[in-house]
């Protein structure tokens, strides 16, 4: 599949703007969902493989749950062909005793698949990092949180396309 750059492009427009109105609170992260083909793959870091539009659905829901006052925001996106890569951050509520906020880097790989939807994306977070922020900090999760699994996945190939 051969992908316009200015489609891709546009693709990726549309997902930082959903992305930016699912964090003022303007949808769930439910409807992330949308941007992907019904057979994408979604890597988290901690959560591990998850396969279908479905599943995926679900791992947002469940994954989201209890962080509503985290904050995700974006700093740059790149394009290379079909690939993309957004730049973020991982900001938990509350201050550092220097006034500064606890947070993580965060980076997500992109497959952009046509039609203006993805099929794949892997996230990568410093999980040490975020353990470490989570203790230091004191943050306690609000009702509905859901934990990673025991044992995911760790297979982060993307689907195979013909």
């Amino acid at each position: 599949m051969t992908a316009d750059e200015t489609e891709v492009h546009e693709a990726v427009r549309s997902y930082v703007a959903l992305r930016e109105r699912i964090e003022a609170g303007g949808a769930p992260w439910t409807e992330l969902a949308t941007v992907f083909t019904d057979d994408a793959v979604y890597i988290d870091a901690a959560w591990g493989r998850i396969e279908g539009i479905v599943a995926i659905r679900e791992f947002l829901d469940q994954s989201m749950r209890g962080l509503e006052d985290w904050e995700f925001p974006i700093e740059a996106t790149a394009v290379a062909g079909r690939l993309v890569m957004i730049k973020w951050v991982q900001q938990l509520p509350g201050r550092r005793p220097d006034g500064g906020r606890w947070e993580q880097s965060g980076v997500s790989t992109l497959r952009y698949a046509g039609d203006g939807r993805f099929d794949y994306q892997e996230d990568l977070l410093n999980m040490a990092h975020v353990i470490e922020d989570l203790t230091a900090s004191g943050w306690r999760p609000s009702g509905g949180f859901h934990s990673p699994p025991h044992e995911p996945v760790r297979d982060f190939r993307p689907p195979v396309r013909t």
